[in-house]
């Protein structure tokens, strides 16, 4: 174990042997970091928060703290790190609220740039990317390969979908289908993330009939509930149009139009 001696360990944390911390670092009690994590200097990390394998926290961030939000009122909540996460410069993430079930979660790979907010109850899946100065309101859903540009914003409630892009300065009060770009104050649609599906090797047919679904829910004039029945058809030819149909099905906030 490699704790700098300028750092202030609460006795109840439990730190691997393999972890790093640097100097003026203080971590706090109900803390838990696993093997090759690399904590560096001036990081506050309050608990109950669980961080996972090899992860990098920089400077000045703020990992596990109370949730900004007037309706809690200290009870038990926590914040779930998981493995390879790179979490820059003031990077904030709070702890969940009772009313959102207690819980924010980071997933696994995720690129967090310098000034990133994460409010409470907001969930993170796996690969990706927040440019510096992205900013999640509470309860928020973002789903694996999704990229959020500079100072974007979104809205408490909202979920942005898998492989989804969100350009610079986005502001986004309803939900982002899978595989669509967006940009904007408000954010519109902007077509299919084709460069972004074919960084992920996406084949070029799967690609066409995205395309092709874009244009049925954004460019027919037809209700959700119209496309949802036409992809359906498609989804029988292209298996990953069914993540545009689950997503379709299951919004609460409705998609951006």
């Amino acid at each position: 174990m490699s704790i700098d001696p300028r750092a202030v360990i609460d006795p109840s944390a439990k730190i691997a042997d393999s972890a790093t911390i640097g100097p003026f670092t203080i971590i706090g009690a109900d803390v838990e970091i696993e093997e090759k994590t690399w904590i560096g200097p001036h990081v506050v990390i309050n608990g109950p928060t669980y961080i996972g394998r090899e992860n990098r926290i920089f400077q000045f961030a703020s990992i596990g703290e109370i949730p900004q939000d007037k309706k809690f009122h200290g009870e038990s909540s926590k914040l779930e790190i998981g493995d390879r996460n790179t979490i820059r410069e003031y990077v904030s993430i709070n702890r969940g609220t009772e009313e959102g079930g207690g819980l924010t979660r980071i997933g696994n790979d995720n690129w967090l740039m310098a000034y990133i907010h994460i409010a409470h109850d907001c969930m993170i899946g796996n690969n990706t990317t927040f440019a510096n100065g992205a900013t999640l309101a509470g309860h928020v859903t973002i789903d694996d390969h999704a990229i959020l540009g500079g100072f974007t914003l979104v809205h408490q409630f909202c979920a942005v979908g898998k492989y989804a892009f969100c350009g610079m300065g986005s502001a986004i009060s309803k939900d982002v289908p899978p595989f669509v770009m967006v940009s904007g104050s408000p954010a519109h649609p902007y077509g299919v993330n084709t460069e972004g599906l074919k960084r992920h090797k996406f084949p070029k047919d799967t690609i066409k009939a995205l395309r092709d679904a874009y244009k049925t829910i954004y460019r027919s004039s037809l209700t959700v509930e119209e496309a949802l029945s036409r992809l359906r058809e498609k989804a029988k030819e292209e298996k990953e149009i069914n993540l545009l149909i689950d997503f379709l099905t299951h919004t609460t906030r409705g998609i951006i139009r």
